[in-house]
């Protein structure tokens, strides 16, 4: 499917070559086929079955970046602290019914060998691979999806709400088997973007929960399951299926041994608190090969270490203890370090084409639980005047090394669907214009100190939460921003947060404000959080909205008109296979964005870097770098090999 989103993406990532194809081909000849040397070794000594039994008839037929690879080695790369989950879902987690090309242009087959879209987009029927097998050996079939999605994606004792991506028009897909290896999902609406939802991670639900496996822990399937919920020790069979299949965002993803899964590696040594490591091992039962018929994946194990802070982690890096790392060392400020060291550590930097909008997206919290400060932030000139009295020169020469532009919010410079003022107003420093505004605004009051009182005398103070070890550069970037706002009067501090904090805080919309990098710069249908009240960890300013949002009104807080327009504008958006219609709605909505001015942004998302051993072969030299395009993932890191 080709659209405006991805012929902007084309036209943003001009000359990235040399990435991974993907190929649903014909079906391969398994005599053809080889294997690991272990797997060969238990296959001869009868503790697993012989591979044309592994293999699914038609496997995935991989095309290697730079040429077919060996078998062999243990990959090593660096996990932050208890809550980095993700760092392992973009290395191995991407085994969803379909996913992205290299390029990020292109949906292709994954799980599902092909697939039909009626004319209204609307109905969507998945061809499974044939004899296709868990990583236990248990066949994988329309039973597992529909089991997903109809079982556990819409019981509300497992989701509050159904999982977005499941849904449109505020109705649920219903799946239904056709075979053992074709299932339906039918929407009641048209969903033109469902395809290319389905290849971003939240998109996985599907593939996520073996029937065989998950019906242990449900009581649809399971008679005795108070037995179980009691032998375990908590609460409810929600809690139990929970710590036992995890879910897509969930440190308990990676946190059961048992668990059978689809990807390339299967967990040996869990991700649970205390660890230090997490050890995985090559799936025997893993479902694609090279383009000469060898299983999949070329390297026996990955190694997560886990490290406490960054400075380990680039220490590491340096001594050429990783062979592969971007998360948590990919700063502007790291960059000549780790240049400088590229020999001594044998490794090579690799480019990563930043797909966001914004650097830094600040969240006031609209709807804080202190009515003055929900006041304060609900203002849109006080929102203004404190976008006004940042200097973002000084943050983008002193932090960004001059690499960036101003920048509020919305598609990239380039994109067809960039906007102007959605993008740039209220970007230009004018500290004397900013203080009148807040003088208009009711916060003309100050103290002895010249800091700006609320209407009853209290002092205008606020926390701005951030994550120090994940995005440093955020904390620099801060500590201007709250200079610069002491200048016209506003007194806050940089609240410097450990990650599962921030998210707590977030989901309980205990937080004053917040920062993230913004997304949408080049996937902007993918990831609108900054757009409308829709991510219910992401969009911030407004997370009781969000709920209201994904909840069909049921739960959270009823949001105003614009935010109501929007959420219409956006469901017609992804709905309609009409591009017309489609950028249409698209651009109406950022029209409504730009004028409700909800978030602050300081500077233009830059590019990113990331760090190959120079004995890792198959990485691209560039690749995208974003949330949707989960990096490395979709280069399929199951054709790097070592040589």
């Amino acid at each position: 499917m080709t659209n405006d989103i991805e012929l902007g993406r084309r036209k943003v990532l001009a000359g990235f070559v040399g990435a991974a194809a993907l190929s649903a081909g014909p079906a391969f000849a398994q005599d053809a086929a080889k294997e690991a040397p272990a797997l060969a070794k238990l296959v001869a000594d009868g503790k697993l079955p012989k591979l044309a039994d592994r293999l699914p008839a038609s496997p995935m037929v991989v095309t290697p970046v730079e040429k077919p690879g060996t078998y062999g080695g243990q990959l090593r790369r660096g996990l932050r602290g208890s809550s980095d989950h993700n760092g392992i879902l973009r290395m191995v987690g991407n085994q969803g019914l379909v996913r992205w090309n290299a390029a990020f242009t292109e949906v292709l087959p994954n799980v599902a060998e092909s697939w039909e879209v009626n004319d209204t987009s609307t109905v969507f029927t998945f061809r499974l691979r044939k004899g296709m097998r868990w990583s236990d050996g248990h066949p994988f079939g329309a039973d597992d999806v529909v089991f997903a999605i109809e079982d556990c994606c819409k019981n509300s004792e497992l989701y509050r709400s159904v999982p977005s991506p499941l849904v449109i028009a505020n109705k649920p897909g219903i799946a239904t088997k056709i075979d053992d290896n074709t299932v339906r999902v039918t929407f009641e609406a048209p969903y033109a973007l469902f395809l290319e939802t389905l290849a971003t991670p939240l998109g996985q639900h599907p593939t996520l929960f073996p029937k065989h496996y998950g019906a242990l822990f449900h009581p649809k399937y399971n008679p005795k399951i108070a037995e179980a919920i009691a032998a375990a020790k908590v609460s409810d069979w929600g809690t139990l299926f929970r710590s036992k299949l995890g879910d897509i965002e969930i440190p308990l993803r990676w946190g059961n041994v048992e668990k059978p899964v689809l990807d390339p590696w299967v967990v040996e040594e869990a991700y649970t608190g205390g660890a230090t490591r997490v050890l995985m091992r090559r799936n025997p039962y893993f479902w694609q090969v090279d383009t000469n018929g060898h299983q999949l994946p070329y390297i026996d194990a990955i190694n997560f270490s886990i490290s406490q802070d960054v400075e380990s982690l680039m220490l590491d890096v340096i001594s050429g203890k990783l062979d592969i790392q971007d998360r948590h060392i990919d700063t502007l400020q790291n960059k000549p370090t780790l240049s400088q060291n590229a020999t001594k550590g044998n490794y090579h930097l690799v480019e990563l084409i930043n797909s966001g909008s914004q650097q830094c997206q600040i969240y006031f919290n609209m709807l804080h639980k202190d009515p003055k400060m929900r006041a304060f932030f609900g203002n849109k000139t006080v929102r203004q005047a404190l976008s006004l009295g940042i200097d973002r020169a000084e943050i983008i020469e002193l932090v960004y090394l001059g690499q960036s532009e101003p920048y509020q919010a919305g598609p990239r410079p380039g994109h067809p669907w960039y906007h102007e003022t959605l993008a740039r107003q209220f970007t230009t420093h004018d500290a004397a214009k900013a203080a009148a505004m807040l003088d208009a605004a009711g916060y003309s009051k100050k103290n002895g100190q010249g800091q700006r009182l609320h209407p009853d005398g209290s002092k205008v103070f606020f926390a701005i939460d951030v994550i120090p070890t994940l995005y440093p550069d955020l904390v620099d970037t801060l500590e201007l921003v709250k200079r610069h706002w002491s200048a016209i009067g506003i007194d806050c501090k940089v609240n410097t947060i450990e990650r599962a904090l921030y998210y707590t805080r977030g989901d309980n919309n205990e937080h004053d404000v917040a920062v993230w990098p913004g997304s949408g710069g080049l996937d902007p249908m993918l990831d609108p959080r900054d757009f409308f009240a829709q991510h219910p960890q992401g969009s911030r300013y407004a997370i009781p909205w969000t709920q209201w949002y994904v909840s069909n009104g049921k739960e959270g807080e009823e949001p105003p008109e614009s935010q109501k327009q929007r959420m219409k504008l956006f469901d017609i958006a992804r709905g309609t296979a009409d591009l017309k219609k489609r950028t249409e709605a698209m651009k109406a909505l950022f029209d409504l964005t730009a004028d409700a001015f909800e978030t602050v942004g300081v500077c233009l998302a830059v590019n990113a870097f990331g760090i190959a051993s120079n004995k890792l072969h198959n990485v691209p030299g560039k690749m995208p770098s974003s949330w949707s395009w989960p990096n490395p993932g979709p280069s399929l890191p199951q054709q790097y090999y070592f040589g």
